[in-house]
């Protein structure tokens, strides 16, 4: 069994005086259609602990996931998902687009009231993908593995998994022959297939179809 993320670090950077902690994460960096999506969980030093059975979104099933979304929302100040369109993934590249989802994400929570510049801002992964896409960046740390470690990533990424996938599902509705309420929108065998049959749909990064991978017809990441 996994082991549930902590909130040691969330009560490092409180201790060092942050006044609010936000967890982000990205949610389709590997998939060859649809946004890329970056979720932002802001909790106060006073939360309660996190909800029983957080993980990070990819260890979770579904029905999990749908059911630890609104206890997510009800134990943190506010959490919000930004994205970048198929469109700046092509023009600008991978990431710059995730700094681009994760600006929007904070600048939602700006709306819902959390002071964004006074926070510490937890970033999953090594690398700072996020301060060149801000004029006047928070205090941003990175860590790797936080979605597993760090409660506030955990939930960002439940949060943003779960507004990707309801896009990629209605997207479903429109392009269903490409099957992106199985495979949201990566690279699996079926959906490589149907964009042979059927070419790329608007929603579709180009600039990812070229990829040799592709080309030669090889899976792309599947993560879901």
């Amino acid at each position: 069994m996994s082991i549930a993320p902590t909130l040691e670090l969330e009560h490092e950077h409180f201790a060092a005086g942050a006044p609010v902690v936000i967890g982000c994460d990205e949610v389709g960096r590997g998939a060859i259609a649809g946004v890329v999506a970056v979720g932002a969980c802001a909790i106060l030093p006073t939360c309660s602990p996190a909800p029983d059975g957080l993980r990070d979104s990819k260890l979770l099933s579904p029905t999990r996931r749908a059911a630890l979304d609104p206890l997510v929302r009800e134990w943190a100040l506010a959490v919000a998902v930004g994205e970048a369109q198929p469109d700046e993934v092509d023009a600008l590249g991978i990431v710059a687009a995730l700094g681009i989802a994760a600006r929007r994400a904070l600048i939602e929570l700006h709306g819902l009231g959390v002071d964004v510049g006074a926070s510490t801002v937890l970033l999953d992964g090594s690398h700072d993908w996020l301060t060149p896409a801000l004029t006047s960046p928070p205090r941003i740390h990175t860590r790797v593995k936080g979605d597993r470690d760090c409660a506030s990533i955990a939930a960002a990424s439940i949060v943003a998994k779960q507004h990707r996938d309801a896009l990629m599902v209605a997207d479903h509705e429109r392009w269903p022959q490409y099957e992106w309420a199985g495979n949201k929108g990566y690279g699996s065998a079926a959906h490589l297939a149907a964009i042979e049959v059927h070419g790329p749909s608007p929603r579709h990064r180009l600039s990812w179809l070229r990829a040799p991978s592709l080309l030669d017809g090889l899976p792309a990441d599947a993560s879901v």
